[in-house]
């Protein structure tokens, strides 16, 4: 940027993107917590077994990502599940077995496993 006009075209270019729909407001989002909390609790593991159950059943929706600290050290490894126009679910002390169970249910299904979610443990 070397002057002011330059600095106005990007800012009217990147106002005309706002609110564009992006492909992420269509995708489910699976973030695992990888904050040393879940790390040291077995997030790792079942990270991996969710990116590649996502990647084997070609599943082009859902996308895997890792966060940090969710907040809730003592439910680690957490899982939580976001689908667009749906209510955010989350799993806790997750496993690779259980994250498959949640491919097979929640993802390939539309069933939300509620035995693992926090609202199980709260009751």
């Amino acid at each position: 940027m070397k002057s002011l006009e330059e600095l106005k075209a990007i800012r009217e270019k990147m106002q005309g993107q706002i609110g564009v729909r992006s492909e992420s407001d269509t995708q489910t989002r699976v973030i695992v917590g990888m904050a040393t909390c879940g790390i040291a609790s077995g997030a790792r593991p079942v990270l991996t077994a969710l990116s590649d159950a996502v990647q084997t059943k070609n599943l082009s929706n859902v996308s895997v990502t890792q966060t940090g600290c969710i907040g809730l050290c003592q439910y680690e490894p957490i899982v939580e599940v976001m689908e667009p126009g749906k209510d955010k679910v989350t799993y806790i002390k997750m496993t690779p077995e259980k994250a498959m169970e949640v491919v097979e249910q929640h993802l390939l299904r539309g069933q939300v496993v509620t035995e693992y979610t926090i609202n199980s443990a709260i009751k």
